[in-house]
């Protein structure tokens, strides 16, 4: 049973105490009398009502697998239906709201991937009160407690922090809960810190963890402490964020608007900040590998069954069948009909454009003439991952909750008595259907048919293969293209019976190559957005209409003829991406109430 949902039995008791409880352990509930008198005195007497409060922390992190819209809506990853706020992004349409706003639908002020200014600053008080707490009331625990829950809460921060930061930039750096009773104006509108100010905390955070070693360095299934912060997770976020801040969009010393207070971009450029964060994802490969590794089963690496196998670093925790606790991401993406019966709202279409970046079975991109590609007959002889990925026109696909085989066609036939009760690409995007001619099968859950709250597969965020991928980007960009960043790549290329990559690339050849291999290994995992934003492309990716796959018959009446296989570009938007989309607007409520918290560039 997850440690961390053990809310079930306890929820009425937890609720009382604090809105949403994140878990309680059932043992620690039996010997404690009644949870829900807790007050500020008894919350921090003993570890186990200390830990209602933690693991009420750890239920801040945002439910990805419910939302509606997943970040890769804003990519050129995904077709996407009208009328999602994404849909208004991919029009270049994007400007600060009067207030926090998550709504997917129709919104107008770009991704918020679960987060708001207004929920950044309950989880980041939350995390600063918990640790005020630990603090004052020390005496009442165990070193090995204190010290473990200090750092979780910490990493927990620090988390919170740098998934906000990838989409502001500079942010208000606060380590205390802020109280209007005791403190003084100016303590209380802390002013907004640049990009290099929070960058710094964020990674000295948890440097300071990892050097700590308080932490296990990862859980396995069936630990009752398995989903709570690690030195793996602690080690892995620092890299990332070491090579997101090195990367061209923040690391050119001028900014992509004028942005004088360097709020959205380190004020100098400085080449070695490739080469930290190769160091710190090689000392993650180096202490950690054999304890982390590549899962040796890619399209179940996701089942719930295999939760905290040896590639998982960082999730969150989901327990399928309790409201408020499971997933529904299978209901809103898949084939929408599947054995005639209507059962997702077919949202995950793959574009054409990700799609041509899967190579053939012989490791040759597709544009490569002596590759064997036929335009005419693209889904023959792909690689391994194309097929354990993505549903195309004449797959067999085959959940293991399916009494039996389905095989899904997208293509535009005639001869069809109910066109609207197939899987017929509906380019008109007038319903469920989808409109690229590809459905998405990575990360369905294969044991739970789609409904509400009916997967229990964790939401997986930073796993081994992203590791690898780091340190080949950032090692390459340092020094170039030696060894370790070849056997970094091929490590993931071979778990996929690829060959590995020609020797002799260019330093600018392997750059492509990683980029191409990041993109097809972690499609439909939330990453496009991120590396589209920092590599700087998001104007070139995004303001260009993306690619359906059209197939139709030469002789539609009866399908007598020849099916073509035709490139065809989406007609629903007028694309346009303005730079100020780079970072997301800060709402205009924020700063009215702080006047030290600027806008960012071009808003």
């Amino acid at each position: 049973m997850k440690y961390l949902h053990n809310i079930t039995y306890l929820k009425a008791a937890c609720l009382l105490l604090i809105s949403i409880s994140f878990s309680c352990d059932s043992e620690e509930f039996l010997e404690n009398e009644n949870k829900s008198k807790l007050t500020d005195q008894t919350q921090w007497q003993t570890e186990g009502n200390a830990d209602i409060f933690v693991n009420d922390v750890y239920s801040e992190i945002p439910r990805i697998c419910t939302l509606a819209e997943q970040l890769d809506y804003y990519t050129d990853d995904y077709n996407i239906s009208h009328y999602y706020t994404a849909s208004n992004w991919r029009q270049g349409i994007c400007q600060a709201p009067g207030s926090s706003n998550a709504s997917p639908w129709g919104g107008t002020y770009g991704p918020t991937n679960g987060y708001t200014w207004e929920s950044f600053f309950v989880k980041v008080r939350k995390c600063n009160t918990g640790l005020k707490e630990l603090d004052a009331n020390k005496d009442n625990f165990t070193p090995e407690y204190y010290n473990q829950r200090t750092d979780e809460l910490r990493f927990l921060r620090a988390y919170f922090y740098s998934e906000f930061f990838m989409h502001v930039g500079g942010l208000p750096i606060l380590t205390e809960p802020l109280d209007r009773n005791t403190m003084s104006e100016e303590e209380l509108l802390t002013p907004r810190a640049t990009f290099e100010e929070t960058f710094n905390f964020i990674v000295n955070e948890l440097g300071s963890i990892v050097d700590n070693g308080h932490l296990e360095i990862k859980y396995n299934s069936g630990d009752p402490n398995a989903g709570r912060a690690t030195l793996g997770a602690a080690l892995a976020l620092k890299g990332w964020i070491e090579l997101f801040g090195a990367s061209p969009l923040f690391n050119s010393g001028s900014g992509y608007l004028p942005d004088t207070g360097n709020f959205v971009h380190f004020a100098t450029a400085d080449a070695n900040r490739w080469a930290t964060a190769a160091a710190t994802n090689k000392k993650f490969i180096d202490e950690y590998e054999g304890i982390y590794d590549l899962f040796n089963d890619l399209p179940n690496l996701w089942r719930a069954s295999n939760e905290y196998n040896s590639e998982v670093i960082w999730d969150r925790q989901i327990v399928a069948n309790i409201g408020g606790m499971g997933s529904n991401y299978e209901r809103r993406g898949g084939p929408t009909y599947v054995l005639d019966q209507y059962m997702t709202w077919g949202n995950y279409n793959p574009t054409q454009e990700v799609v041509d970046q899967f190579a053939m079975a012989n490791g040759k991109p597709i544009t490569d003439p002596t590759s064997g590609y036929d335009p005419q007959n693209p889904y023959e002889n792909r690689e391994k991952r194309f097929y354990d990925f993505i549903v195309y026109d004449g797959a067999p696909y085959k959940l293991d909750w399916m009494p039996e085989e389905d095989i899904i066609y997208t293509r535009i036939d005639e001869t069809y008595t109910n066109p609207d009760k197939t899987n017929q690409i509906d380019l008109a995007g007038s319903t469920d259907v989808g409109d690229s001619g590809y459905y998405q099968k990575k990360r369905l859950n294969p044991d739970a048919a789609p409904g509400n709250d009916a997967s229990g597969q964790n939401d997986l965020f930073y796993r081994y293969a992203e590791v690898l991928l780091n340190y080949a980007e950032a090692q390459n960009e340092a020094v170039g293209p030696d060894q370790t960043v070849y056997d970094a790549i091929n490590k993931i290329r071979n778990r996929s019976d690829l060959p590995d990559l020609p020797t002799g690339l260019s330093k600018d050849e392997m750059r492509d190559a990683i980029h191409t291999e990041r993109r097809v290994e972690l499609c439909f995992e939330n990453k496009r957005y991120y590396d589209n934003k920092r590599w700087m492309q998001q104007e070139k990716t995004m303001g260009v209409a993306r690619h359906n796959m059209v197939i139709r018959n030469t002789v539609p009446s009866d399908n007598s003829g020849v099916w073509t296989y035709s490139v065809e570009p989406e007609v629903k938007f007028t694309p346009k991406f303005e730079a100020r989309q780079y970072m997301s607007p800060i709402p205009q409520n924020v700063i009215d109430q702080n006047p030290n918290i600027p806008q960012n560039p071009g808003y």
